[in-house]
């Protein structure tokens, strides 16, 4: 592999002095061996061998096409380092992210670039930014996304939790009736603090559906456990839920413990709420759309509508109505 001035400058390092005579080797390099020292054939089996015990797994796949790509290009011997190094250390960091995908158990796979923020009056971009960066983890945040069925709740919270994983933490998804369920049979089997371990260890847990379904009278006692060890750990937290947080006391089954939950969750956490039509049944036109200039502090509404089913009555209805009782009153 011939390396060219230009290259080699740019490397930093030429590889010879330019009366062709090799450089003298410094002096902290004196213990370094030559190739004609090294009592090895430098084969391509050999060499195979070495990235093999040194688990340089991509080196071995890539290495012979680098060398060809080099000496036609006249790479430098510290750039051809340089790039085999960048090519093991991609695709290390790429082999991470997907066994950690697989590991956090997401029912399928969403990155934020797929959510079509259009849809939504009040949420955009900017406000996930903090969840997105490598800070949500290390500082223990939290996030609860509430919404109507088919919002994205879900695509969200697996986005966020495939960042954190890009990021470098692992995390893992589960639904709300699968982590109690799977903590109320560890209870009665007296195995309650080996089963904690799975949902407080990992850098981030999903807890997906909150108040979909129907819990055991134990709901909000095994919910407790696993969000007060990850709050004392600091350990990052998002949930998804097509109730509000003040109505989480009922679903749970504990007024109580549900205000302690939510209080945990949200003193290093926000709410944020999902609106627009449902992503799967968009095509059917089936809700209204959201509009342009939507207030982003709606009114509180008991019943979640975006509507009053039955409006106030306006002066106009008011007067039609009391000619209709005179009427009636006047043919009586």
């Amino acid at each position: 592999m011939t390396s060219s001035p230009t290259s080699a400058g740019a490397a930093g390092e030429p590889l010879a002095r330019e009366t062709g005579e090799p450089e003298a080797p410094a002096a902290h390099d004196a213990n370094l061996h030559h190739p004609e020292d090294l009592a090895v054939d430098m084969s391509d089996t050999d060499l195979d061998a070495l990235l093999k015990r040194l688990h340089l797994a991509n080196a071995r796949r890539v290495w012979r096409d680098l060398v060809q790509r080099a000496e036609a290009e006249q790479w430098a011997y510290r750039d051809f380092l340089v790039v085999l190094a960048a090519e093991e250390v991609a695709q290390r960091r790429q082999t991470r992210i997907q066994r950690l995908s697989h590991r956090a158990c997401f029912p399928f796979l969403k990155t934020i670039d797929d959510f079509d923020f259009s849809f939504q009056s009040t949420l955009r971009l900017s406000l996930l930014g903090s969840a997105l960066s490598p800070e949500f983890i290390t500082d223990g945040r939290s996030l609860i996304l509430t919404g109507k069925p088919g919002r994205g709740k879900t695509h969200l919270a697996i986005a966020v939790a495939y960042r954190a994983i890009q990021n470098g933490f692992d995390a893992l998804f589960v639904t709300a009736a699968e982590l109690i369920d799977d903590l109320s049979a560890a209870f009665r089997e007296g195995r309650l603090t080996d089963a904690l371990e799975r949902y407080v260890h990992p850098d981030l847990l999903v807890v997906d559906e909150i108040g979909y379904l129907t819990y055991g009278t134990d709901a909000a006692n095994m919910l407790y456990h696993v969000v007060n060890g990850r709050h004392r750990d600091e350990h990052a937290m998002v949930f998804t839920s097509n109730k509000n947080p003040d109505a989480w006391g009922a679903v749970l089954h504990d007024d109580d413990l549900a205000q302690a939950i939510v209080d945990r969750v949200l003193e290093r956490g926000r709410h944020l709420k999902l609106d627009g039509p449902s992503m799967r049944t968009r095509h059917l036109g089936l809700d209204a759309p959201v509009a342009s200039g939507a207030t982003s502090h709606p009114l509180a509404r008991i019943s979640g509508k975006t509507e009053p089913e039955f409006p106030e009555p306006t002066e106009v209805i008011a007067w039609c109505t009391r000619a209709l009782l005179t009427r009636s009153n006047g043919a009586a």
